[in-house]
């Protein structure tokens, strides 16, 4: 029995090899659930949920976080996975199925003796090495449209069909372009994200402007607005009750009258001031349109008095959306109408409403130039506007990471060949002292499961694709896999890029979780809770009561053991009754947790 197992006699244990073998086996087993996943021809997972939700995608990511995962080590995987994600926005298939593969290949030098802390010095070893190779084998490059287009297109077409990524990825690049402002980091909150459940998806645009979920509330406002000046405001435009509760009382129609005008004269007053500024800065133009876009309220009879003097009003606009008009329109948001004068106006050439059922949508457009924009994805049903959207977070944060990082690597395995051939190289191995350097060789291996994923998913002969890139290597060409051959090429001339971060971050990442499960040599799994039906004697209700060991029970007096059992029925029948317990907190394994006891229950005060 194990030191866990004597402090706590009800745990299960797996200990030593046992344990190492459950490590091992989970990590093969998320592998081999994401492996048929990688790359662009990986292929979709149906995800069905309890309510019928269906969802088909092949992001990682989001299968991680969508699969109800119950063995712990395939849990801490897959967390660990699903960071990669949020703190690059790619990877996450990667990191499962390097971590798989570390394990696997250290299972092959400990079935022959090897101890898992020698595989862990290799592993450090070669980690440290492969980093210092990445920084030696990515592109510094120049921001360039084209190379833009080129990362986006690589992170989009593992996530989307080849046809709608090439088409989603100038929209993309455009997108970021627009709020790039170097040499600050593009914000890639500054680009908003709108899904409009309608045609296909073939029908995702780039909008360069704002689009806002909701219209006009009047049903005699203009449908479009052309060469529009833009108001923003912060500022209600509705009657408002005092804070203070009073009445007022009238004897005619007239004092009620005068009562009623009274109190619309401070929003009246509010309404004549932008009546002012717009006839001003439009004149008598007919060609010229007056919009306001306001955070507040705008009640009924204000919106009577806007749609009479032409002025197109929203209300009730998101904060966001108040940030980024001023972005995409200028202009200044005012919170206050007393002051106003036309350079606090931005400027927009089309503004327009667009009904889609009894959703309604408004769309400012033709700006001068835009420093937000909105990506409008569309789709026919729920689960391909999810699918697209995730796929279009992960091709903005490719982009972004090219723009940051002002480097690129070769893509389509091609980082994997180079890396695994200099970590076998005599040069480096020769550095390598003792055992460790069987550390090393497990993970130069590891790392060729990319391109042989690749391979395999692509229906090409995995030995065949891999001895043909290493002859290719060998020739001093950086080489990668084609998809569409299986044969070597050349991923420049390509246009196939990675992450330069990305596969920092993985490379890291999997090379840790790896080495945490290999040295893992025990696993302690807490006891569970005991229903009332499985408790089948006194014995075993008192060791749950009070938690005592089994061989206290034997060598105890008999008045000691009476005083125990008459406690014990005690607190069942206390349990019972006690109103201040719910139904399904009435179980002694639950009770005996509390730390605090329900004072109507005095069974409690009776135990020790």
């Amino acid at each position: 029995m194990s030191a866990a197992q004597l402090l706590n006699p009800k745990a299960e244990s797996r200990r030593r090899g046992e344990a190492l073998r459950v490590n091992i086996s989970a990590g093969e087993g998320l592998q081999d659930v994401l492996a048929s996943n990688l790359g662009p021809s990986g292929t979709l997972k149906m995800l069905v949920d309890g309510s019928g939700g269906i969802k088909l995608t092949k992001d990682g990511s989001v299968l991680l976080k969508e699969m109800q995962i119950q063995n712990p080590t395939a849990v801490m995987i897959a967390r660990a996975a699903t960071a990669q994600d949020e703190i690059t926005g790619d990877g996450t298939t990667s990191v499962v199925l390097m971590v798989g593969e570390l394990l696997k290949q250290a299972d092959r030098y400990i079935s022959e003796g090897l101890h898992p802390r020698v595989i862990t010095d290799g592993y450090e070893l070669a980690r440290t090495e492969a980093l210092k190779f990445l920084d030696s084998f990515k592109l510094a490059k120049e921001v360039d449209r084209e190379l833009l287009l080129s990362v986006a297109r690589t992170s989009l077409a593992t996530k989307l069909n080849a046809t709608l990524a090439e088409q989603l990825t100038p929209d993309i690049v455009d997108a970021v372009l627009a709020i790039y402002n170097a040499p600050e980091k593009p914000d890639l909150h500054m680009v908003e994200i709108m899904t409009m459940q309608h045609r296909t998806a073939a029908d995702t645009q780039l909008i360069r402007g704002l689009a806002l979920d909701h219209g006009a509330r009047h049903p005699d406002m203009p449908k479009q607005v052309k060469n529009a000046f833009i108001l923003t405001l912060n500022v209600s435009l509705e009657y408002e009750k005092s804070e203070i509760n009073s009445g007022f009382y009238y004897s005619s129609a007239e004092q009620r009258e005068k009562l009623v005008e009274s109190e619309r004269r401070f929003v009246d007053e509010k309404l004549r001031k932008i009546v002012e500024l717009k006839k001003e800065v439009c004149g008598t133009d007919g060609d010229k349109g007056f919009v306001i876009v306001n955070q507040k309220g705008i009640d009924p009879l204000s919106l009577d008095v806007l749609v009479k003097n032409g002025i197109f009003a929203l209300r009730r606009a998101k904060r966001r959306n108040m940030e980024r008009l001023q972005l995409i329109c200028g202009g200044i948001a005012q919170n206050s109408v007393d002051d106003l004068t036309p350079d606090v106006l931005g400027w927009a050439g089309n503004v327009y409403e667009h009904q889609l059922g009894e959703e309604k949508f408004t769309f400012i457009e033709e700006v001068k130039d835009p420093k937000s924009v909105t990506l409008l994805i569309k789709g026919p049903n729920g689960h391909t506007i999810t699918q697209i959207k995730d796929a279009v977070r992960d091709g903005l944060r490719s982009v972004y990471n090219m723009i940051v990082d002002g480097s690129v690597v070769p893509g389509a395995g091609a980082f994997q060949i180079a890396c695994a051939a200099h970590l076998n190289s005599e040069s480096f191995r020769k550095t390598v002292k003792g055992k460790a350097k069987w550390g090393v060789t497990a993970f130069a291996d590891a790392l060729l499961i990319i391109p042989k994923t690749l391979a395999a998913n692509s229906g090409h002969d995995i030995q065949d694709s891999i001895a043909a890139l290493q002859d290719e290597h060998a020739e001093g060409n950086v080489v990668g896999l084609s998809l569409e051959t299986g044969e070597p090429c050349d991923p420049v001339l390509e246009g196939i890029y990675d992450s330069f971060r990305v596969l920092r971050n993985c490379i890291s990442s999997s090379t840790g979780i790896a080495s945490n499960l290999l040295l893992c040599d025990e696993m302690l799994k807490a006891r569970q809770m005991v229903s009332r039906e499985q408790i089948s004697s006194i014995n075993e209700l008192m060791l749950i009561l009070f938690r005592v060991n089994p061989g206290l029970l034997e060598g105890m007096s008999s008045v000691g053991r009476s005083w125990m059992e008459d406690q014990s029925r005690n607190m069942l029948q206390r349990i019972d009754c006690c109103p201040c317990i719910p139904e399904h907190a009435k179980n002694p394994c639950v009770l005996v947790l509390y730390q605090e006891l329900p004072d109507c229950s005095p069974a409690f005060e009776d135990r020790s």
